[in-house]
């Protein structure tokens, strides 16, 4: 089988993220994962805390903390959340780690011994009231290409452009606020990623035919643009160190690496950290396997260029065959309400606060269901409720419960024997084959909207047997073939459990746990399976689990909607 290397955007250490973050990399990429390997794949999934930058730095100095400190806290803090939805990292690491800063500074000497880097005094942003130089995220203002008033230094968010700090409109600190900002001169190194323009458009154009229009469409327009030199090093206190052997003055003067060089690296970086936790081989995920291994990104589209064209830029002029991405899935925005999620604001719904509302199930389906992948997608209150109570509660839920809680009551606590399977049984496992392999096909195809309607369909096929049957009336006139009905919608669950697996673990694990199988080592369901449903045989103990999804009402409704807000701001 095929080794499938996947990595997600790395969340910044900064804070707890929200839904939109979590449905626009991260999730996406474990529900790939989880499927992949029960279809026998090879699979490392590998993610990472993105630590260095300027936010770091003056979060940690708010809180009175070393940015050492700050950073390990706000690693564990946010992988217990990760924990919390049930994201199957095979290694989530940081990219403060030794690893990182070993393989960053390799690829700047390579970088640098390939003419790809070059040194240059610049005039750069000077606050007298901060006393510092301002990296490019740290001064705001105007955008002079679409008037966005909350423009950062280095990119504006509104439309997505490029910037440098000296292109703003009326700057000012972000630390401060002041705007008694000068340009004084210091000394920064440059990737020089003109000269690496024509390989890039070569390289993107050999690849972007298989991505989506989206990730291919943010690529081409950088590309149309041009490439532009970009100063890779920023005066902080923290980040990879440039190093001395290669270029002392920097080193001395503390010069560290913009955390947009270092970050991309951090993927390799946090393999190696994986191999050193485990004993595995990280070169063999990275190095010299351009066609042993499928490589797959994840991401929003404001990480897309970073991905498509600055990281291969940086990986074309090392100069070594390091392994480039394969496949960029990039997302559009999860809106609130139609608006921005924001950090800063407090404006949505965040992941801590997701799991204090419900468990991490509701939060996949609804996501993954309604991931933001063709267009922008809008998280309300009442589509949220709307979905768990219909998909979940109505069709999986009740299906189960109904089928386990009749079957104990009327046959006992094994699964009932029944008569042979007839035509209403030789039509369901054939709509069941189909329907699994339109889910299985939309999962490959990584269309996540696609598959998350196939598995509904899956489920809703179960309830409309049972309707067909009706064996809360067979019963009173033929208890045999009631037997093979709800022997039937048993074997129904149990492929259920396996193939929504991907999507809602836990509960999957719970409608598996329900039938005690001896020897219970499915991985995936075959089509013959799927059309005989027989992988749980009669006289099978089972138990009824825990209501699997609770109906939300409409006073829960009104609780959500006063808790975060029932509109966008």
């Amino acid at each position: 089988m095929a080794r499938h290397l996947i990595t997600s955007a790395l969340p910044y250490i900064n804070g707890i993220k929200h839904l939109g973050n979590m449905v626009g990399s991260m999730l996406p990429a474990d529900v790939y994962s989880r499927y992949l390997r029960q279809r026998g794949h090879d699979v490392l999934y590998i993610c990472a805390t993105d630590e260095h930058g300027t936010p770091a730095e003056l979060a940690a100095k708010e809180l009175g903390l070393p940015v050492a400190e700050f950073c390990a806290q706000a690693h564990h803090a946010q992988k217990a959340v990760y924990d919390g939805f049930h994201l199957a990292f095979d290694y989530f690491g940081r990219s403060s780690s030794s690893e990182n800063v070993e393989i960053t500074q390799h690829f700047a000497r390579r970088l640098n011994e390939n003419g790809f880097i070059e040194e240059r005094a610049i005039r750069q942003v000077y606050s007298p009231t901060d006393g510092r130089f301002l990296p490019d995220r740290y001064v705001e203002g105007t955008c002079p290409h679409c008037g966005y008033d909350k423009a950062r230094g280095d990119q504006c968010e509104n439309c997505t452009r490029v910037l440098d700090p000296t292109d703003l409109i009326d700057p000012r600190s972000a630390i401060s606020g002041s705007t008694d900002l000068e340009v004084r001169e210091t000394k920064h190194l440059f990737l020089l990623q003109s000269k690496l323009q024509h390989e890039v458009e070569e390289w993107v154009a050999r690849h972007e035919k298989d991505w989506p229009q989206l990730a291919s469409s943010i690529a081409r327009k950088w590309l149309t643009e041009g490439l532009h030199d970009r100063a890779i090093t920023r005066d902080l206190d923290w980040g990879v160190p440039v190093p001395a052997d290669t270029w002392p003055e920097l080193a001395a003067e503390g010069k560290v690496f913009y955390v947009w060089f270092d970050a991309p690296i951090e993927y390799i970086g946090a393999t190696k950290e994986w191999a050193d936790a485990t004993g595995g081989d990280w070169k063999s995920w990275w190095y010299e396997v351009d066609t042993d291994v499928r490589y797959t990104e994840f991401m929003a589209k404001d990480n897309v260029p970073f991905h498509t064209v600055m990281f291969p830029a940086t990986e074309l002029g090392v100069r070594e065959p390091w392994k480039k991405v394969d496949f960029v899935k990039a997302f559009n925005w999860l809106t609130y309400y139609g608006g921005k999620f924001s950090t800063s604001q407090k404006r949505g719904v965040f992941t801590d606060q997701a799991l204090e509302v419900l468990p991490a199930d509701y939060w996949r389906y609804f996501l993954i269901a309604n991931a933001p992948e063709s267009d922008d997608s809008s998280f309300t209150w009442e589509h949220f409720t709307a979905t768990v109570n219909k998909d979940l509660a109505d069709t999986l839920g009740n299906f189960v419960n109904r089928v386990l809680s009749f079957s104990r009551k009327r046959f006992g606590d094994d699964v009932p024997a029944g008569g042979e399977p007839g035509e209403a049984e030789a039509r369901l496992g054939e709509e069941i084959a189909r329907l699994l392999a339109e889910y299985e096909e939309h999962m490959e195809a990584i269309q996540f909207r696609k598959a998350a309607a196939s598995l509904r369909a899956l489920w809703s096929a179960g309830n409309s047997y049972l309707e067909e049957k009706a064996p809360w009336l067979e019963i009173k006139t033929n208890p045999e073939g009631a037997a093979l009905t709800l022997r039937t919608a048993m074997n129904l669950i149990h492929l259920y459990a396996v193939v929504s697996e991907p999507l809602i673990p836990s509960t999957a694990a719970a409608m598996r746990g329900a039938f005690a199988l001896k020897d219970d080592t499915a991985v995936w369901v075959t089509a013959d399976e799927a059309k005989s449903l027989t992988s749980v045989p009669a006289g099978t103990p089972f138990t009824v689990p825990p209501v699997l999804f609770a109906k939300l009402t409409d006073e829960d409704l009104q609780t959500y909607k006063e808790r975060f807000g029932g509109e966008a701001a």
